[in-house]
């Protein structure tokens, strides 16, 4: 095997959008990116629910010369929380807010928190994926009164196209995943921590794919599952 250049050990991940839409929303969504409007700020948003305070059962050791730090296998599970974040395409900069549920009520709270801190003045362009809460009736009536909201809708199974998911990466590998948390409350303390230390020295991601390369690659990827149904 590895002398024919091939891993079988190693699997990639991926899923091809169904949406009958995607072209759409992926064009809208890429202009955004690549030629922001002016006088607006555009800010990718999503939720990371159900946030578990995990304490391991006996203390962790920490890393030696020679060997790595070490935990216990099993946990005890203290709560959680859902975290609701928008990145700031522009700027890097993230506006976060730690919230007990995941219904239309978090959600408004949410993007009242965000008509807040984003300046009088500035249009705001939201980015965000399908999830029933967005598209609540309540929540429909607020955006009818505050018209510098805009929404822009992902793609069905295209998570990746919300630049936000690489914050929440970056989140889960550098704070929750090795982290001890004996409640709730130290969870949120640390995640809030974690935002202010993202806000201190915020860096953009850099997006450079054009709609029209993305086209051609899921047009590729189309086709070879195609070959694949058919034989």
């Amino acid at each position: 095997m590895v002398e024919l250049g091939l891993q079988p050990h190693r699997v990639t991940t991926f899923k091809v959008s169904n949406d009958p839409h995607f072209t759409d929303k992926l064009i809208d969504i890429v202009g955004l990116y690549l030629d922001p409007p002016e006088r607006a700020v555009v800010l990718c948003m999503d939720e990371k629910s159900q946030i578990q305070a995990l304490d391991r059962t006996q203390a962790t050791l920490p890393m030696t010369k020679g060997r790595a730090g070490t935990m216990t296998h099993d946990y005890k599970r203290n709560g959680t929380t859902t975290l609701f974040a928008a990145l700031d395409v522009l700027t890097g900069r993230v506006i976060g807010q730690c919230l007990p549920r995941h219904r239309h009520q978090e959600f408004l709270a949410f993007l009242k928190t965000i008509d807040s801190e984003v300046p009088k003045g500035l249009q705001v362009h939201v980015i965000l994926d399908n999830y029933s809460t967005h598209k609540h009736a309540e929540v429909q009536r607020w955006l009818s009164r505050h018209k510098r909201f805009h929404l822009h809708f992902t793609p069905t199974s295209s998570s990746w196209l919300n630049q936000v998911e690489n914050w929440f990466g970056t989140l889960t590998d550098k704070n929750l995943r090795r982290g001890v948390f004996g409640s709730v409350n130290e969870l949120i303390v640390s995640i809030e921590e974690f935002l202010e230390v993202t806000n201190d020295n915020p860096k953009p991601y850099i997006w450079t794919a054009t709609a029209e390369s993305i086209l051609a690659k899921v047009a590729r990827a189309r086709s070879s599952l195609q070959q694949v149904v058919s034989q």
